[in-house]
């Protein structure tokens, strides 16, 4: 009986102007968020909050064309691009659609391996972000990190997907002996819902696929584990961005 009714007021929905299908919606989780205890009310919007991120950054990527419009506002390219000089070699692990290792290509004149566990996002690489000091692979830099010395290794976005980061980055920095690592992080602190999420039992990682979120004090922790020095940190856009030798 509920999926029909669920199939019908979806058929419903189709024929609704967008700005009323808004009125409705609010509406209703208005009207139910008002009807529930605070901490349910709470664990109720979050949950919603979570599904509309997830539809928010899908969509976002195809009104950019097929990268996330967060390269542009957020200009984080330009943190790796004045870090890294003409002619050197750079590793840029989880390399994702590319557009991050053709830059570095383009702007800062580095040869880059660009490597990905993805095989569809390594193809979107070589399709829209293919260069002539550009080479990307299918690869798991856990496993697979032949091909060095580099004089870069990027992570950017990575290492909060992976257990046992700490090991990674020594081997990382033994095998492939680069002369830094460029890193950027999302933090936890990043405003005050992640912490009550958390002590609500409801999802608070930006990606259920993370293994941690950071404080600026597991960040150095993690670093000092891997005996990385860390020689500069900032932090913006709810991110921790990193040089480390």
């Amino acid at each position: 009986m509920m999926r029909h009714v669920g199939r019908a007021m979806l058929r419903m929905a189709d024929f609704l102007s967008t700005e009323k299908l808004e009125r409705l919606v609010t509406g209703l989780v208005r009207r139910r968020a008002d009807r529930l205890p605070p901490d349910e009310a709470l664990r109720f919007l979050f949950r919603i909050d979570g599904a509309l991120y997830e539809m928010e950054g899908r969509k976002s990527i195809e009104y950019g064309g097929g990268t996330h419009t967060k390269h542009r506002h957020t200009g984080y390219h330009d943190f790796f691009v004045n870090r890294v000089r003409a002619d050197e070699r750079v590793l840029d692990v989880g390399c994702g659609s590319g557009a991050l290792a053709q830059d570095l290509a383009e702007r800062a004149g580095a040869s880059v391996v660009g490597i990905d566990l993805s095989a569809a996002n390594v193809d979107a690489a070589r399709a829209k972000h293919a260069h002539p000091r550009v080479t990307y692979r299918v690869g798991d830099a856990r496993d697979d990190i032949a091909g060095g010395p580099f004089d870069v290794v990027i992570l950017s976005n990575v290492l909060e997907h992976l257990p046992d980061r700490a090991a990674f980055l020594s081997r990382l920095k033994d095998e492939l002996r680069p002369g830094r690592f460029l890193i950027r992080v999302p933090l936890f602190e990043r405003d005050w819902r992640a912490p009550l999420r958390k002590e609500l039992g409801v999802e608070w990682r930006l990606d259920p696929g993370h293994e941690t979120e950071y404080t600026p004090e597991s960040f150095d922790a993690e670093m000092a584990g891997a005996n990385l020095t860390v020689t500069h940190r900032e932090v913006r856009w709810g991110e921790i961005w990193a040089e480390a030798v």
